[in-house]
C-alpha cells in the first residue's frame, strides 16, 4: 500500500488542480465576457437549437484577441472578441463562425470536458509512477521521458476530441441546412488565422489534427451519409 502512496498523492493532487483552475477560469470567463448581441449569428444559433430540440443555444463573447473557440467546463460556448472581428472583418463568414460554435456544442454534448478531468488525474498518477520507475534505470533523464511519453498521449487523447466534435458539429450543420462546406473553408483559413507554424510539428506531436486530416474525415462523413439517403 506504501508503494502506491505516490501515485494515490498524484491522482489526488491532479484532481485538486483541476477543480482550481476549472473555477478559476469560471470567475475568468464571467469578469471579461458578454453575451453574443449579433442578430444574424443569433439567427444561425437558433436554426442549430432548432435541430437538437433547445429553446436557444447561448454564446457569449470572450473580449480576448486570440482566434479561438472554447467550450468551458460548466458547458458554456464562447467566442474570442478577436474571432468575431474577424468575422465583421469578412475574413470569416457567419456559417463558418456558426461551426465553430456547432463544434464547441459537440465537446460539451459529448462529455470531453468531464473526461478530461479523470484524464488529467490520471496521467498525472501514470507519470509519476512512469518516472518513479525510469529513474531507477536512468536516473538522469528518467523524469524527461517520463514527460515526453504522457505529452503524447495527451496529444493524442486531445485529437481523438477534435475528430469526434468534427464529427457532431458535421453531423449538426447538416441537419440544420448550414452544410459542411463552412465547416471545411474554415478549417483551410485556420493556420492564416492564428498564424501557426502551418505544421511544423510532426502531426502525433500536435493536440489538434492537421487540417487535411479534418477535412478528410468530413468527407468519409459525408459520402456515408450520401448513401444511406
Amino acid at each position: 500500500m506504501l508503494r502506491l502512496a505516490p501515485i494515490l498523492l498524484a491522482v489526488l493532487y491532479g484532481l485538486l488542480m483541476y477543480r482550481f483552475s476549472a473555477r478559476r477560469s469560471a470567475r475568468e470567463l464571467d469578469a471579461n465576457s458578454t453575451a453574443l448581441a449579433d442578430a444574424d449569428l443569433i439567427a444561425l444559433c437558433d436554426r442549430m437549437a432548432a435541430s437538437l430540440d433547445l429553446p436557444r443555444i447561448k454564446v457569449n463573447i470572450y473580449e480576448i484577441e486570440p482566434v479561438n473557440g472554447l467550450a468551458a467546463a460548466d458547458g458554456r460556448i464562447f467566442i474570442t472578441r478577436g474571432f468575431y472581428k474577424k468575422y465583421l472583418t469578412g475574413d470569416v463568414t457567419g456559417d463558418e463562425l456558426a461551426s465553430v460554435i456547432a463544434h464547441e456544442l459537440g465537446h460539451v454534448a459529448l462529455g470531453h470536458s468531464r473526461r478530461r478531468m479523470i484524464d488529467f488525474s490520471g496521467q498525472n498518477a501514470m507519470r509519476t509512477a512512469l518516472a518513479m520507475m525510469f529513474s531507477r534505470f536512468i536516473p538522469w533523464i528518467g523524469g524527461y521521458l517520463a514527460n515526453f511519453l504522457m505529452t503524447l498521449l495527451a496529444a493524442r487523447l486531445s485529437r481523438a476530441d477534435e475528430y469526434e466534435a468534427d464529427a457532431y458539429a458535421s453531423a449538426l450543420l447538416t441537419k440544420s441546412g448550414i452544410g459542411t462546406a463552412a465547416q471545411k473553408s474554415l478549417f483551410e483559413k485556420l493556420n492564416a488565422l492564428t498564424e501557426s507554424n502551418g505544421g511544423a510539428a510532426p502531426a502525433w506531436m500536435l493536440s489538434h489534427p492537421k487540417t487535411a486530416e479534418r477535412i478528410k474525415a468530413i468527407e468519409v462523413l459525408e459520402k456515408r451519409w450520401a448513401q444511406l439517403k
